[in-house]
């Protein structure tokens, strides 16, 4: 995305409620530091009101990324320095393999390394600094606290435990994020906070595994974006802890899920990624009801099919029930559909219309195949 299109979506995100934006990685390129920086002054300011007072909107942290050296995290404090409430986030690898096949540095070297860089952060005037140990989900396990005390206490303020390439199960990365809650010196000053990658498709499941487990900072995109299969999805984070909040501890979110819709479409629109028809939430097949035996139950009691409200998300959608009419089994639902039929097109329909209706509908479902319940 262009500066100009990243600034367009960070004003999205804040009115969507998001806590913290990761707005780009500054060393990157000299453009995302402009991006970033655009970002922390326009974005991480509350605006000016009518009479000159600050407007009272919700004004999220602005945080840029970097690796574990001074040229990385100089680059992030310029970026994020003109926000009201600035974080550095920088990480290192701590898996074995990363280690020794990427960094080629010791154990001892990389907890050296991020010791010097978070203090290094502080030092600059950040009082937020983020720590990551990248492919934490590989880690040996008492490596892992020992580095997270050490960053601690060099002035960390949040533990972002990454399951880098997606290979935890949901136990799994509960347990892991349960036992560095456990197990971490100082852990009670840091904040612990996920990050979950798709490669099986399990980003969400582990995400909230990690919420329960004791995380309260959740790292995750819109429509899932990101490397290779993409992040945890924002929406479905969301939704879940909105819809099951009672088997979740009673979790909850800042965020207005009325925003979701239109965040996930300007997303799509600005980036060019756009989401598989059947992609939960915000897919286009999300609240579409083809199966005759859905349409049945739709045309009862919406929620013998649905268990979020399309209002919930901000959708409006054709119909008030979800009807893909060129899909409709006509022998499962014919009576249901006649009778609900005013409501959907706002008019009477007589018996002999509504045959003649019924005959197309056989026919398309002849020519083209009927649907699946």
């Amino acid at each position: 995305m262009t500066s100009a299109q990243k600034l367009v979506v960070a004003r999205q995100l804040a009115r969507l409620g998001v806590d913290i934006i990761e707005a780009g990685f500054p060393a990157s390129s000299p453009d995302d530091l402009d991006a970033v920086r655009s970002i922390a002054i326009e974005v991480g300011n509350p605006a000016p009101g009518p009479a000159g007072e600050e407007d009272a909107v919700h004004v999220p942290v602005i945080c840029g990324l970097s690796r574990c050296n001074r040229k990385d995290i100089d680059a992030a404090w310029e970026a994020v320095r003109h926000a009201r409430r600035p974080r550095i986030h920088t990480f290192i690898a701590t898996s074995d393999i990363h280690m020794q096949h990427k960094l080629r540095k010791t154990p001892d070297q990389v907890v050296a390394i991020a010791r010097e860089m978070v203090a290094y952060a502080r030092s600059l005037g950040c009082t937020d600094v983020e720590f990551s140990p990248e492919d934490a989900g590989r880690s040996n396990r008492e490596f892992l606290y020992h580095i997270l005390g050490e960053v601690i206490k060099a002035g960390a303020t949040t533990l972002n435990i990454p399951d880098t390439v997606g290979y935890n199960l949901p136990y799994e990365f509960g347990k892991l994020i349960a036992d560095i809650k456990a197990n971490t010196p100082g852990i009670e000053k840091a904040i612990i906070s996920t990050h979950c990658q798709n490669d099986l498709g399990l980003a969400t499941a582990n995400t909230l595994a990690g919420a329960r487990a004791g995380a309260r900072q959740l790292e995750v995109t819109i429509n899932g974006i990101g490397e290779r299969a993409g992040n945890a999805s924002l929406e479905e984070v969301v939704m879940a802890i909105k819809c099951r909040r009672e088997l979740l501890d009673g979790l909850y979110t800042g965020i207005d899920s009325r925003h979701i819709t239109l965040t996930s479409k300007m997303v799509q629109e600005h980036s060019g990624l756009h989401v598989q028809p059947h992609k939960a939430i915000v897919g286009a097949n999300a609240f579409a009801h083809e199966s005759g035996i859905h349409q049945d139950g739709m045309l009862k009691y919406k929620g013998t099919y649905e268990i979020i409200s399309p209002d919930d998300i901000g959708l409006t959608r054709a119909n008030e029930f979800g009807i893909v009419l060129g899909k409709l089994r006509y022998h499962a639902t014919h009576l249901s559909l006649f009778t609900s039929l005013p409501h959907i097109f706002y008019y009477d329909v007589s018996l002999g219309d509504f045959s003649h209706l019924r005959f197309l509908i056989q026919c398309s479902c002849s020519n083209k195949g009927a649907s699946n319940a």
